[in-house]
């Protein structure tokens, strides 16, 4: 099976464990720090569809792959998001993502305080998430899947 079949089916299986979490178990348990766990999982089925198009469009000789995933990011951005119509909020709400993905991974200190996750930096500059921002996430992760199916299965 080629690799970008894998990837789409494996944040297709993400997407409804996450939105499972999201709008069962978190408002079940209303352990804060399930949204740590809901966040580590959005970065992971943003990573896979990216990496699903990226390797989709490798493939068909539309794009070359570099080494730097940096370099990779601003070649999805560029040349493959006009092409499956990812329009610049989706884009954002995507660099989001991976930022708070960065952040969590790197984060000396994380805490809870009210309703929200506090997750500080290095430098102790806060990112904030919430309940309402996860749920904003995993509406951006079904689209983004739709429009990768879209594209992809139309030609597979």
């Amino acid at each position: 099976m080629e690799k970008f079949i894998e990837y789409i089916r494996t944040a297709e299986e993400k997407i409804q464990n996450t939105d499972h979490m999201i709008y069962v178990t978190f408002p079940l348990i209303k352990d804060k720090r399930l949204l740590l766990k809901i966040l580590s999982e959005i970065n992971l089925i943003i990573l896979n569809l990216l990496n699903a198009i990226l390797q989709y469009e490798y493939i068909l000789k539309k794009i070359k792959l570099s080494k730097d995933a940096r370099i990779n990011l601003k070649i999805f951005i560029e040349q493959c998001a006009p092409h499956y119509k990812i329009s610049d909020a989706e884009i954002k709400l995507i660099l989001e993502v991976l930022e708070l993905g960065e952040k969590h991974k790197k984060s000396p200190f994380e805490f809870i305080k009210e309703e929200k996750v506090v997750i500080l930096s290095e430098n102790l500059n806060p990112s904030i998430v919430t309940i309402e921002k996860a749920k904003e996430f995993i509406l951006l992760c079904r689209s983004l899947l739709k429009k990768t199916r879209e594209k992809i299965y139309k030609i597979v």
